[in-house]
């Protein structure tokens, strides 16, 4: 639930950041403000009312959060809530909560799951699949815990600091598998030497050697870095790193070892509690 109240409340708060005036410097609202904001809030739905399970879903997320507004949507069957600035949709049945926008995301309130997230981690982990064993740079401990997929690129910042830490991510007993996203785009000078990476003889090696500019530059093999760069766009990657549990779930972003042992801890907790909670089918 805690992860659930954080994105959808984590979004809402993004946007209302975005939308506050830059010039306001006040930051307690004087009385007359605060007075007239009260007088002018809408009267409380009468219980029962999909205004009022709209309400109660979207405070099931975070109970003091003020939803300022609910009316009928335009599309049927779902209410419209005004919630810090951002436009909600709860179902009338208060079973469903759509965020709408970049990113946008449906949840399933009753159930406290993401939806959307859950539908994309399943493709993820069927688009990652399709990449070989073979065409992966790996980093692994000796038995490893967790094993992530990260897509790199050799240039960016981030990428570069993850990989300075890989003794420390395989002492916290996660394994690394490397698959190339050069961020410039095929053909730019940060694929060719991707390419070359792969190209290499020991590419653990040479990708070490790329991410502080000693790395190979030229290459004239076949190799899988295209076949990479498209799943990688249709996982839905934005920015280097990416990193992808076994089981679909973007969990970042870099994260520092720690933390990313931390994350798949509960990560793991939380599907073990998911399946303990789903009824046996008959016969079984």
């Amino acid at each position: 639930m805690k992860r659930l109240a954080l994105a959808v409340l984590g979004a809402i708060s993004l946007s209302a950041c975005a939308q506050a005036p830059g010039g306001n410097t006040d930051p307690v609202p004087s009385a007359t403000t605060a007075t007239a904001a009260k007088s002018a809030a809408a009267p409380k739905p009468a219980a029962g009312t999909p205004e009022a399970r709209a309400i109660e879903a979207v405070r099931a997320l975070n109970p003091q959060v003020e939803v300022e507004r609910v009316a009928p949507a335009a599309m049927p069957g779902f209410r419209e809530a005004i919630v810090a600035g951002q436009v909600v949709y709860v179902s009338d049945d208060g079973r469903y909560l759509f965020l709408p926008g970049s990113g946008g995301a449906l949840f399933d309130v009753a159930a406290k799951k993401n939806l959307s997230e859950d539908a994309m981690a399943g493709l993820r982990k069927q688009l990652i699949a399709t990449i070989p064993a073979s065409e992966r740079i790996v980093f692994s401990p000796a038995k490893p815990k967790y094993t992530v997929t990260v897509f790199t690129d050799v240039e960016c910042g981030y990428c570069r600091k993850l990989h300075s830490q890989i003794a420390e991510y395989n002492r916290e007993g996660i394994a690394i598998e490397y698959l190339a996203f050069p961020r410039m785009g095929l053909g730019s000078d940060d694929y060719r030497k991707m390419v070359a990476v792969w190209c290499a003889p020991d590419r653990r090696k040479a990708l070490t050697a790329a991410k502080s500019d000693h790395g190979p530059t030229k290459a004239d093999c076949k190799t899988s870095v295209n076949q990479q760069y498209d799943v990688g766009q249709r996982v839905g990657l934005t920015g280097t790193p990416m990193i992808v549990t076994a089981e679909g779930v973007q969990v970042g972003g870099y994260l520092p070892p720690a933390a990313l042992r931390e994350t798949l801890d509960k990560l793991a907790a939380e599907h073990a509690r998911t399946a303990s909670t789903v009824p046996a089918k008959p016969g079984t």
